[in-house]
């Protein structure tokens, strides 16, 4: 099998299964896939800077916070606003405000960076925190979810069935297709160049600055994606979405499931949501439940120093460890 079916077949499978999933899931369980594979298109955004550009953001969960508020300070509460009015609005609301916090905080390096990014989503945090503009640290509630007609003809119900579980599965699918295919053009082969080295790039004619802040831009939009699906799903939104914790959150998805990878960013939301259910059960750990923190912690501690490449590399490790293996036993 060549290295791109390697690929595909995998990608392909799992999307069946998750379509098929619904005729067998129950109510709770589809509940948790449909905010897995919201988590899985914030991952998959946080990938693209992380992974194929080299630009560590610990800021990312301000462009989530404020499409999610966009989409539910744009619904009315006397009824549901059209959703191509309110998707577009929210993906690029988190875009405008990634391209202001790119343009400043991409002529920093390194570790200024990671400071410059987290110091803006901590503003962005605060804004909503302690002001009235979003209902302050109470949140806001989402009324009713968009609906999309042409005419007198309305396609789907999002309120309907698992519509709204399609709905996210099918924003998954397109939104993991668009960054494989960008990630092998020439734009993406050009942010691999800047993650590997930049100055070179720079000696051969690239303007890395711009392909930093178009990625960082994109990477925005489709981390507001997710955020427009978080206000729809859950018909609430609070500033903790903002938060340091929720982009510390998602910068351990990716490493978990293997950096520089895209379906390492898919598997790598799936496991960190499982894990975290599964350190919370009681009936499975007792009284350790109440302490799922750190034991989700010693567990992504053994999983990182374990799996370098993360579970989407454990196949290569392990053909890697039979070669060394073989070469030691023929010398």
């Amino acid at each position: 099998m060549s290295g791109l079916s390697s690929r595909i077949v995998p990608a392909i499978v799992a999307a069946l299964v998750l379509a098929a999933f619904p005729m067998f899931g129950g109510k709770f369980a589809i509940d948790l896939v449909t905010k897995i594979m919201i988590l899985a298109i914030f991952a998959l955004s946080l990938e693209l800077l992380v992974g194929q550009t080299g630009l560590v953001c610990f800021g990312h969960a301000a462009f989530l916070g404020i499409a999610a508020y966009t989409a539910a300070l744009l619904t009315p509460q006397s009824g549901p606003a059209p959703l191509l009015m309110l998707l577009p609005a929210a993906v690029l609301a988190a875009g405008g405000y990634a391209l202001a916090v790119g343009a400043l905080s991409l002529r920093t390096r390194g570790i200024y960076f990671i400071m410059v990014t987290l110091a803006f989503a901590q503003m962005a945090y605060y804004v909503f925190h302690d002001t009235k503009l979003g209902g302050g640290s109470d949140g806001i509630y989402v009324y009713y979810r968009p609906v999309l007609s042409i005419g007198d003809w309305q396609p789907f119900d999002l309120d309907s069935g698992h519509t709204f579980y399609y709905f996210v599965l099918v924003f998954l699918a397109v939104t993991f297709v668009l960054l494989a295919y960008l990630v092998r053009s020439r734009f993406g082969r050009a942010l691999a160049g800047i993650r590997v080295n930049e100055q070179r790039m720079r000696a051969v004619g690239f303007a890395t600055y711009g392909y930093k802040l178009a990625a960082f831009v994109l990477a925005g939009m489709f981390a507001g994606l997710a955020g427009f699906l978080h206000a729809l799903k859950d018909g609430f939104v609070s500033p903790e979405l903002l938060s340091w914790h929720q982009s510390g959150a998602v910068l351990i998805m990716i490493i978990l499931g293997g950096l520089g990878s895209l379906h390492g960013a898919v598997v790598g939301a799936f496991a960190f949501v499982l894990l975290q259910d599964l350190f919370q059960s009681e009936a499975i750990f007792g009284a350790l439940a109440q302490h799922w923190q750190l034991t989700l912690g010693f567990t992504i501690i053994a999983c990182v120093a374990l799996m370098p490449d993360g579970l989407v590399g454990i196949g290569r490790q392990l053909r890697r460890r039979v070669a060394n293996l073989r070469r030691l036993r023929n010398a």
